[in-house]
């Protein structure tokens, strides 16, 4: 999932899907993932968030048999773009847009079934707050050492 015109030269070769209503934030993304995925999960990661272990988003597949979605969250912060959602989350996506939400936290929300991931269950994967360290900006990339591993 990517809006930039230039994200397929990112990862050549890698589906690139834009969103269906572009400019409705997080919620709109995950609406459009989900839309594309065939009625498979689709696990989402923000691109942010480079600290995110692929071992992490492998729990959480593991995790999502029988739930709406499969949510990390450390003490009171939600982590609701990384997550796997269920297809059948999609109608839940939709009806918010409608509403005119954009908060991708408002799925987690609404969703009948969520597995939350908490800090016990992600402390097996590393320091939780380094985690997910968000690097949005060149400030915050600097302050990490201006270089990503």
């Amino acid at each position: 999932m990517a809006n930039d015109p230039s994200a397929a030269s990112w990862f050549p070769g890698a589906r690139v899907v834009q969103d269906d209503q572009p400019g409705l934030g997080p919620l709109a993304g995950l609406a459009t993932a989900l839309a594309a995925s065939g009625g498979r999960p689709v696990i989402v990661l923000a691109w942010d968030m480079p600290f995110v272990p692929a071992s992490l988003l492998l729990e959480l597949r593991r995790r999502g048999a029988g739930v709406d979605a499969v949510i990390p969250v450390h003490g009171a912060q939600r982590e609701p773009l990384c997550a796997l959602y269920a297809p059948e989350a999609l109608a839940t996506c939709r009806s918010l847009l409608a509403t005119g939400e954009r908060r991708a936290g408002a799925l987690a929300d609404c969703l009948a079934r969520v597995a939350w991931v908490d800090d016990a269950g992600l402390a097996a994967f590393g320091d939780v707050e380094h985690i997910f360290t968000s690097v949005d900006t060149p400030e915050r990339l600097a302050a990490l050492g201006g270089a990503l591993p």
